[in-house]
């Protein structure tokens, strides 16, 4: 006779349960108020891809006397914010990145040239008495010439003679401001009025007075003002000043042919200071407010229709669980929307597709849960959707964390390492992985478990989609193949996979983007399409006889060349001009050659840092046999992903390591969740067969896989065809390396784990016939087997 449970204890069951469903409900809606009052009143900050502007990275250099260290890089940031500031640019960025690095944003700006001369120009301004005429022009002595005994120079004037220049009276140190002026009464036309501190103003007067001791017409009686090593104004001294007497009142006017912007743009340089040390722009980017606008929209609709799929899909599957899941994804997007905002974290263009590639790893959590309680709710003799679900999220956490840790990995990787816009993506990748959790093991749970304890439902328990194991695990189970029969077979072909592949890298070659080989991209917009091969030789034409001109988007055209200089680039316009008529430049980037070979060598850094990253913590969270597995497939993958894009002559570029980072978080996800559930088995049947065990635990996992890998393919199709151009081969990239990374997990990583362990023990896999060993000739029964039906359920002991 069954003893039966106390009814006290139960009640105490129902009451914990109770309580911690209050618990996760409180902490829940304090999470979406806090969400919700954070995107009212923090918007999030757009990057210059997405609203338009122009970056530039600028890089300090030491000098003889100064060195370019962190503290001379932040007295540069201070001169440059202030240039900045009398620029005028509504919310400019700067920052220092690093120990000798500038990185400046300048959004609506889209006249690169004009930013990079003023931010970069060293703005040493010195004021010299002049000795004389020089016999020697000065082009004889490269343009200045000073000697270590009395400093002096020789430098052109504004007519090109030649002077001979004492050593510096007075430095920008001496100034205390500047203006540009309109001299209406005189006719001097825009002048610069300058200022001088109360110390620079008696040596002004002494300068300008032994100046006027010399005759009248005398190159002696002219005073030279230089702005960096350039004679910008050498005017004499009027005659009404006297012998020794000098210019007082601490103020003199710089005349010249000045226009409203040069005499400006002067005053500013002088009033803002000299850089303490010179800078060299390394990187420079200008996007249009156009494509700015248009990646916006083509990024939302993408998401929006990304995730209206995965949504539709989920309901398809797990009916109202997966319903319930929807709204926890659409509280995802707000909990990641206002985490960027709070963590005050720009928004890119890549970092836009992370946020939608998010979207797919935050169904996985839930497919994990729901899969996990379907297992549950047919293992049980009397079955409860309630406690199915709550046993779902128990069973299925360890591998929820493990996968989102392994993708945090790859995201904390992009942020320390990359740079610009995929660096952004880093950022909101890690952020969406963050967000996913709280959605699925919060916010998810909350709903799930509300809606199970319902009475409605507790009748009806098909429409929560988990009272069934589903088609695909129904066919599994009916069929129970026996994949890993042969695990050097599946080796073989993915060795096969990975020669073709690879082989393009030999063949082919990796066509490097700018940002690791160096050199300048600009993308025009033409009135009239215009054929890149025409393109092609007008460039050769006017000089440019190895650009590389392509097709992009609707018509537009791609010209990539070594480094120019703006006066080259200029020309490159002109000549595409000739050809489209109107000619609007929608893209503008410069990467310097020390960078690119700082990026290519800092992407290899990455790439090797995430393999041994996702070894070392898969041998600790699991065993070293499981992390050698899974890294060796994500090496397959890896080789893979470049040589297909070897194949096809895509660019390998910043965002294509973005998109090959995130592969190796994603592709280890299925890894993971399957040498969970190896880990899980061997626990259970210690003495079982490994290659059982690991083909059992693919069958089980299989669901999971499909379910998953259909939700991350719909996003990333709505990413490659709706999205902007530059980032169809990103989705490309990811489209790929998800395929590729389901079948290396169960194909690659899974006979490759057998192999090592039977390495280890010196054992051979079991070969079945008819259900069993041919050791032993017994049925073998690994792990707990889930039933098909009601009736198999009724027999489970």
């Amino acid at each position: 006779m069954k003893r039966s449970r106390p009814p006290s204890r139960s009640r105490s069951r129902s009451r914990t349960r109770s309580r911690s469903l209050n618990v996760r409900a409180l902490v829940a809606l304090a999470v979406m108020a806090g969400a919700v009052a954070i995107a009212l009143t923090m918007p999030v900050r757009l990057g210059l891809d997405l609203r338009g502007g122009t970056q530039i990275v600028l890089e300090t250099k030491s000098t003889e006397t100064t060195k370019a260290d962190r503290e001379a890089t932040d007295r540069t940031v201070e001169v440059l914010r202030g240039r900045i500031d009398a620029l005028g640019v509504a919310e400019p960025t700067i920052v220092r990145s690093g120990e000798n690095r500038v990185v400046v944003e300048l959004p609506g700006v889209q006249d690169p040239k004009k930013a990079a001369d003023v931010l970069g120009r060293t703005a040493q301004l010195t004021v010299h008495s002049v000795l004389g005429a020089a016999e020697k022009p000065a082009d004889a002595t490269e343009g200045r010439t000073e000697t270590a005994e009395d400093g002096e120079r020789v430098l052109p004037d504004e007519s090109g003679q030649s002077l001979r220049l004492k050593a510096a009276t007075l430095t920008g140190q001496d100034v205390k401001g500047a203006d540009a002026r309109f001299d209406q009464q005189n006719g001097a036309g825009w002048t610069v009025t300058v200022d001088f501190k109360d110390s620079g103003s008696d040596r002004w007067a002494q300068v300008t007075g032994e100046a006027a001791c010399n005759p009248a017409g005398d190159p002696t009686r002219r005073v030279a003002i230089v702005l960096d090593d350039k004679i910008i104004s050498s005017p004499q001294v009027d005659p009404s000043v006297s012998c020794g007497a000098g210019i007082t009142g601490g103020s003199t006017q710089i005349t010249g042919s000045f226009d409203d912007a040069e005499a400006r743009e002067l005053a500013l340089l002088i009033k803002g200071g000299a850089l303490p040390v010179p800078v060299e722009t390394i990187e420079q980017r200008t996007i249009g407010a156009t494509l700015g606008d248009e990646a916006i929209d083509a990024g939302a609709w993408a998401a929006v229709i990304g995730t209206a799929l995965t949504a539709l899909f989920i309901i398809v599957v797990y009916r109202l669980m997966g319903a319930l899941a929807t709204v926890a994804l659409l509280c995802y997007g707000l909990i990641s929307y206002a985490a960027l905002a709070a963590v005050g974290a720009t928004l890119t263009l890549p970092g836009l597709a992370g946020f939608v590639l998010a979207i797919g790893m935050a169904v996985d959590a839930n497919v994990l849960v729901f899969e996990r309680a379907r297992e549950e709710q047919a293992a049980r003799t009397r079955p409860s959707t309630r406690s199915a679900l709550t046993a779902g999220f128990r069973s299925a956490f360890s591998a929820i964390a493990d996968s989102n840790i392994t993708t945090l990995i790859a995201a904390a990787l992009l942020f320390f390492l990359a740079s610009g816009p995929v660096k952004g993506f880093g950022v909101t990748l890690g952020i969406g992985v963050l967000a996913s959790m709280v959605s699925a093991l919060v916010i998810t749970r909350v709903l799930a478990e509300f809606a199970a304890s319902r009475p409605a439902v507790f009748r009806r328990p098909r429409i929560t989609g988990i009272s069934s194991t589903g088609p695909v695990r129904d066919a599994l189970l009916r069929r129970d193949p026996f994949l890993m029969r042969r695990p050097r077979r599946w080796l073989a072909a993915s060795l096969i996979v990975l020669v073709v592949a690879g082989s393009g890298i030999l063949v082919r070659g990796l066509n490097f983007g700018i940002e690791f080989t160096g050199g300048r991209l600009i993308e025009y917009s033409t009135a009239t399409q215009v054929d890149p091969d025409r393109a092609r030789d007008a460039l050769a034409d006017a000089g440019f006889p190895r650009a590389v001109v392509q097709s992009s988007g609707d018509g537009d055209l791609t010209v990539r060349t070594e480094e120019l200089s703006d006066t080259e680039a200029a020309t490159v316009t002109k000549a595409v001009a000739e050809l489209g008529g109107e000619t609007e430049k929608v893209r503008d980037e410069l990467i310097g050659p020390s960078l690119g070979e700082e990026l290519r060598r800092d992407a290899l850094i990455a790439l090797g840092l995430a393999l041994a990253a996702q070894l070392a913590y898969l041998a600790v969270r699991f065993r070293l046999l499981f992390g050698t597995a899974a890294v060796g497939a994500l090496a397959h993958d890896v080789v893979i992903l470049v040589g297909v894009f070897a194949w096809l002559g895509k660019p390998i570029d910043g965002v294509f390591l973005a998109a090959l980072l995130t592969v190796i978080g994603y592709s280890v996800n299925d890894s993971v969740v399957l040498f969970d559930r190896i880990r899980e088995l061997l626990g259970k049947e210690r003495k079982a067969p490994f290659d059982r065990l690991t083909n059992d635990a693919i069958l089980q996992t299989l669901p999971r896989t499909v379910n998953t890998g259909m939700g991350a393919v719909l996003i990333l199709a709505s990413l490659a065809i709706l999205a902007d151009d530059s980032l169809t081969d990103f989705a490309l990239a990811l489209l790929i390396g998800v395929g590729v990374g389901t079948y290396s997990s169960v194909f690659t990583a899974s006979p490759l784990a057998i192999e090592l362990h039977n390495r280890d023990t010196g054992s051979r896999p079991g070969r079945r016939r008819g259900g069993r060993t041919r050791a032993t000739g017994k049925s073998e029964k690994p792990g707990k087997q889930v039933p098909t039906s009601r009736t198999e359920r009724q027999e489970v002991r």
